[in-house]
């Protein structure tokens, strides 16, 4: 999107708050009611989810600014100007949630997160377990793929990392058009009580022995289990556990990611970073 003029303005003193408006074309959607969230992105591609609110509050990143005054009446691919930032309005897309989300337990990757909803066949209607939620990043993905006929359950035992997570959730919530059916539990998955049949269940955990165990009876024939490994002992443990628990195991291995950029002189290269290993997955199945 092109901004015809906002190169033209002069910024105003720090920590003077005003509004740009962008020329638009006519395909770009129109903010016709103002959301409980917004995506402001930076001109380098930084992401802020802010809560729209009719007071002075500090955003982290931004500073101390009234949101509903801010954006009000602003549409997506506009401008607003805080302080020396020039942020733009964006929609609240699942990229974009991922990306500002509010974070305090790793997250599991996007490419790992689309393989397990991939290979475990979920859709509109499921009922899925997640367990843990962490910070919540893969149940955003769950939650954009299931809809509003789709049921998920999420069990974490650390309250400091569920909170992040609910927060991750309740902003989706209001961002995306359809969100499942959503129920929390606190505590271990070996001991909560599960009251639900399971079409899918996905362990992230530092024992996933217990949770295969627990979670065996719950899932409905031909239902898939996903467990995320960080290490190839646990692995070893879960692919054991499975076998042990009556699951048939369909798939164990790791996922490697790697970018690629344009050079300077012309061509493409790899972008220079960490080799995108992530951590071990493996699929078993009900049978």
């Amino acid at each position: 999107m092109v901004f015809e003029h906002a190169h033209k303005l002069s910024a105003p003193p720090m920590g003077v708050i005003c509004k740009i408006h962008a020329n638009l074309s006519s395909d770009i959607p129109r903010r016709t009611t103002m959301a409980d969230y917004s995506v402001l992105m930076e001109k380098e591609g930084r992401i802020h989810v802010v809560e729209i609110i009719d007071d002075m509050v500090k955003h982290k990143g931004l500073g101390v600014i009234n949101t509903a005054k801010l954006l009000g009446g602003m549409q997506f691919g506009e401008e607003v100007l805080v302080g020396q930032k020039y942020l733009t309005i964006m929609p609240a897309r699942l990229p974009e949630l991922i990306s500002g989300m509010a974070r305090r337990a790793q997250t599991i990757s996007s490419k790992d997160a689309g393989f397990m909803i991939s290979r475990l066949g979920i859709g509109p209607g499921d009922t899925v377990l997640e367990a843990g939620l962490g910070s919540g990043g893969l149940s955003l993905h769950l939650a954009k793929v299931m809809g509003k006929s789709g049921h998920l359950v999420t069990v974490e035992p650390r309250d400091e990392h569920a909170k992040v997570g609910l927060l991750n959730l309740k902003r989706a919530s209001e961002c995306f058009d359809e969100f499942p059916k959503h129920t929390h539990l606190e505590g271990m998955v070996e001991d909560v009580v599960l009251n639900d049949e399971f079409d899918a269940v996905i362990l992230d955990m530092p024992s996933h022995g217990p949770a295969i165990k627990a979670c065996r009876s719950t899932m409905k024939f031909g239902a898939r289990l996903a467990c995320y490994a960080p290490t190839t002992s646990q692995l070893e443990n879960c692919w054991k556990t499975c076998e042990e628990s009556g699951l048939v195991v369909e798939w164990a291995g790791e996922l490697m990611e790697r970018q690629w950029g344009l050079t300077s002189k012309g061509g493409m290269r790899p972008v220079n970073g960490p080799f995108g290993h992530t951590a071990f997955l493996l699929i078993a199945q009900r049978r």
